[in-house]
């Protein structure tokens, strides 16, 4: 009787623990939304708690960009070697309920199903039916790895190509006041709403990519200076400052990427259970002050930018736009730990608490609250 109890113990954790590994599987790479599950979170935290020190120890911020270069990566890498590690655990609790000893010798019958069909053993109908559904689920994760990854690094690519071409509009590190001085003088206002268009379709694919693939947020830039979520704050504060301060037609496109962009940080936000006020009214308090809002706007004008008369009314329109995605953009730019960008990641890290400069921040403040 005793014998039978463990049996069945040992066979309903090996189920348990397999189900939550599929479950984690499918939840990661299968379910195109955001979904965010336990086990994902407590291998990307551990992995960021063996980057961390590295981090910390860095002098300069070239060091700490080598360091994180590799934390995503790696941190992928990782997902499926413990998937695989953990579907080994299971099946060897099971082939143990089922006569299969010692824990070695279940344990070599596990592994051998998990990479083959297993070698001979007893064939009795609950063994092969495990042998053959373990060496199915084998071929299922080996199948997701290759063609996750491919897709994962598609995602980037594309995501990369528009954060490089910014740099020929905004300069390096870029800047939304140099976005449209450059773009003014080389004549080519009548042609930024293209821009904007395009742009706006990069914030549509960057929701989608980095919100079913989290880890994409921490990929970081071939080229230590670019970053994706300094890239993003430059095109939506240029769109804020044309809106608001530009005196020229109301351009109804520069609008629409404006607000595919503050939804797009959004939903990246709330993957990470970033807290931001969703609906946020004109007036409330921003991090960006009124000077230096009217420094940028006297660069305009030095730039020979055609500014609205009407200064007052510039930096309250531009506040009523910035305050749309001002925290998650400052937020998101910490985490990442994104390099110098103006009104972005120079003032990132001394608006955060410490929690949340980490990429499992969400799991351990479930632990730690």
């Amino acid at each position: 009787m005793p014998n039978l109890f463990w049996n069945l113990v040992a066979f309903l954790v090996g189920i348990l623990i397999v189900a939550a590994t599929l479950n984690s599987a499918i939840q990661t790479v299968v379910v195109p939304r955001n979904t965010n599950t336990w086990l994902t979170r407590l291998v990307f935290a551990t992995t960021w708690a063996l980057f961390y020190p590295r981090v910390r120890l860095a002098r300069s911020y070239e060091g700490r960009d080598r360091a994180l270069a590799s934390f995503a990566p790696i941190g992928m890498l990782m997902l499926p070697l413990i998937w695989f590690c953990l579907i080994l655990a299971g099946y060897t609790s099971m082939f143990w309920s089922l006569g299969i000893r010692p824990w070695q010798e279940a344990f070599f019958v596990s592994s051998s199903s998990l990479v083959t069909l297993g070698f001979a053993y007893e064939k009795t109908i609950p063994i092969m039916v495990l042998i053959f559904s373990e060496a199915t689920l084998g071929l299922a994760l080996m199948a997701l790895l290759i063609a996750y990854l491919p897709t994962l690094y598609a995602a980037f690519s594309q995501r990369e190509a528009v954060v490089t071409l910014l740099e020929a509009y905004a300069g390096a590190p870029p800047s939304p006041v140099e976005l449209i001085a450059r773009v003014h003088r080389l004549n080519m206002f009548g042609r930024l709403s293209d821009q904007w268009s395009t742009w706006e379709m990069w914030f549509a694919q960057l929701e989608e990519s980095h919100s079913s693939y989290a880890a994409l947020v921490f990929f970081r830039s071939p080229q230590p200076n670019r970053s994706w979520i300094t890239t993003a704050g430059v095109i939506l504060d240029a769109a804020a400052l044309s809106l608001s301060c530009i005196d020229a037609p109301r351009d109804a496109q520069a609008a629409l990427c404006l607000r595919a962009g503050f939804l797009a940080l959004r939903r990246i936000a709330d993957f990470f259970e970033v807290p931001y006020d969703p609906d946020p009214r004109p007036g409330d308090p921003i991090s960006i002050s009124q000077t230096e809002f009217n420094l940028a706007y006297d660069e305009l004008i030095a730039n020979g930018v055609p500014v609205k008369s009407d200064r007052q009314q510039a930096w309250v329109d531009y506040a009523g736009w910035r305050v749309n995605y001002d925290t998650v953009l400052v937020t998101l730019a910490a985490m990442t730990m994104a390099p110098y960008a103006q009104w972005s990641s120079d003032r990132s890290i001394r608006s955060l608490r410490p929690r949340y400069l980490h990429p499992g921040f969400s799991w351990w403040r479930k632990k730690t609250t």
